[in-house]
């Protein structure tokens, strides 16, 4: 039935009122855009992500060039993993370490599960570290002006090294007890510094309980913080400088137009 209007034309039909089923996702969304607009207005973080995430990319890339970006991931799982493993180790010589490490796996929820996740992914980011520095290398983007980049990888690429050679140790049972002693004995015989190295890896002159507290300390304290604030500053140079072009890709010269004079 049509509604008339005062003029005998029928009047425009009323809209429904609209559910709150229908506003209540529109409004969610508001109030989300209004915190982060908030939020930006103070910080001022759209300005770093926007220089972060929007950069020009060489043409030519292909996969290997994520070798960097997946060894990022597996330290990050490394991080997580090993704080949840943190939780429930105990690093002491006396049966509480390698009971400890029984307990995850036998008696936490998904302990095994989190411990092979940790264990192979110190394998996996060792394999990943090295195909990335070999990727760099033979592509020669190590050159100017991406020193300094190449200088902290292979700083990087060392610590990892000594972060998997620490943790090796903290299961404590007998392969990497005596595992551990071979590798505290080769480092002693390097030339200056080896026997100072070796006493600071033992904690003393002899290998003791204050060897696996040593060693859990530089695992989870020391060298993760070196690490991190290494990859931040790597990551910085990478957004400044950009990444470098294979070397397959020729440089093309900008087209130069040639007037030419008659005399």
């Amino acid at each position: 039935m049509a509604i008339i209007g005062s003029r005998g034309r029928p009047a425009a039909p009323v809209p429904p009122a609209q559910s709150d089923e229908l506003t209540r996702p529109e409004a969610a969304t508001e109030a989300s855009l209004t915190v982060v607009n908030w939020i930006d207005e103070r910080a001022q973080l759209s300005q770093g992500l926007r220089w972060m995430m929007f950069r020009k990319v060489p043409k030519g890339i292909n996969w290997a060039y994520t070798l960097g970006s997946a060894t990022m991931f597996a330290f990050l799982n490394q991080a997580v993993t090993g704080v949840f493993l943190a939780m429930y180790y105990r690093p002491s010589v006396t049966g509480g370490a390698y009971e400890s490490i029984r307990n995850i796996n036998d008696n936490v929820f998904l302990g095994q599960f989190v411990h092979g996740m940790h264990k192979w992914g110190a394998s996996v980011m060792i394999v990943l570290i090295f195909l990335h520095m070999g990727r760099v290398f033979f592509f020669g983007a190590y050159k100017y002006p991406r020193e300094l980049s190449w200088i902290i990888g292979v700083v990087l690429l060392i610590l990892t090294m000594a972060m998997g050679f620490t943790g090796y140790l903290l299961p404590f049972d007998q392969r990497s007890y005596w595992a551990t002693i071979v590798g505290v004995n080769i480092n002693g015989t390097a030339p200056f510094l080896g026997p100072y190295i070796s006493d600071f890896l033992r904690g003393g002159p002899e290998f003791g309980a204050t060897t696996l507290s040593r060693f859990y300390a530089i695992h989870m304290m020391l060298i993760p913080g070196l690490m991190a604030a290494l990859i931040g500053l790597h990551l910085y140079l990478v957004m400044k400088l950009g990444i470098s072009a294979p070397p397959w890709i020729k440089a093309q010269e900008p087209d130069v137009a040639i007037e030419k004079v008659e005399v």
